[in-house]
C-alpha cells in the first residue's frame, strides 16, 4: 500500500516536473489557439493588425532569445495573460469588449474601460521583465535604485507606446479611431500612462518576493 502511494507520488512529481520544464511551450500552444480565435472575423482587420503588431514583435523576440536568456515561468505566464488581453481587445476593439460593456452599463460608466486593463498590464509585464533582467545580469545591485530604474523604464515604455499611437493616428487619419479607442475622452493618453504606472507600482512590492524565489529556482536549474 505504501509502495503504491509512493509510486503515485513519484509519478505526480514527474508530471509536475515535465509541465514545469515545458511550461513556456505549453503557453505558446495555448496562445496559438487564442490567436486563431482572435483572427476569425475581428471587427476590422486593420485595427486587429495594428493592435497585435507590438505583441507579435515582442513574442518573436522572446522566442528567438529563449535559449540565450530564458525568463522565469512567472514572467512567461504574465506574458501569456498580457497577449491574451491584447488579442481580445484586437478582436472586439478595446472600446467594445462585451464583458466590459456590461460593466459599463452596470455601473453607469461613460465608456468601456477595457483599454485601462490593457494599460495596467502594460505596466505590470515590463516591470517584471525589466526587474528580472537587472537582477540576473547584476546591472544594479542596490535594490532601491533598481526599483527606481524599473519604474522609470515602465513609464518610459508607456510614453513611447502613446507616441506610436499618435504617429499611427497621424498617418491613418480617421481610420485610426478604433485603434486609439479614446471614446471621446480627452485625457485618454494621460490616463493610459497613469494606469501603466499603477501596474508597475503594484507589481514591484506585491510580487517581488515571489519573483525572487522564481529567479532563484531558475538559476539553480540553469546551473
Amino acid at each position: 500500500m505504501t509502495f503504491t502511494r509512493n509510486r503515485k507520488k513519484d509519478n505526480f512529481s514527474l508530471i509536475l516536473f515535465i509541465i514545469k520544464m515545458k511550461f513556456p511551450k505549453i503557453l505558446l500552444i495555448l496562445l496559438g489557439f487564442v490567436f486563431i480565435w482572435s483572427a476569425i472575423h475581428p471587427k476590422t482587420y486593420l485595427t486587429w493588425v495594428l493592435e497585435i503588431a507590438p505583441a507579435v514583435v515582442g513574442l518573436i523576440l522572446l522566442i528567438l532569445t529563449y535559449n540565450r536568456f530564458r525568463f522565469t515561468n512567472m514572467v512567461y505566464l504574465v506574458v501569456f495573460i498580457s497577449i491574451c488581453l491584447i488579442l481580445t481587445g484586437a478582436h472586439y476593439t478595446y472600446s467594445e469588449v462585451p464583458f466590459f460593456n456590461r460593466i459599463k452599463d452596470l455601473f453607469n460608466q461613460s465608456r468601456n474601460n477595457y483599454d485601462k486593463l490593457g494599460h495596467f498590464a502594460q505596466g505590470f509585464l515590463p516591470c517584471l521583465m525589466t526587474r528580472e533582467i537587472l537582477i540576473r545580469l547584476n546591472v544594479v545591485r542596490n535594490r532601491k535604485w533598481m526599483n527606481f530604474f524599473v519604474l522609470s523604464f515602465c513609464i518610459a515604455n508607456s510614453v513611447i507606446y502613446e507616441f506610436v499611437e499618435w504617429g499611427v493616428a497621424l498617418i491613418a487619419g480617421g481610420t485610426a479611431d478604433e485603434f486609439l479607442g479614446t471614446q471621446g475622452y480627452i485625457w485618454d493618453a494621460q490616463s493610459d500612462m497613469f494606469y501603466a504606472t499603477i501596474g508597475a507600482v503594484i507589481a514591484l512590492p506585491v510580487f517581488s518576493k515571489v519573483h525572487n524565489k522564481a529567479i532563484s529556482r531558475l538559476q539553480k536549474e540553469v546551473l
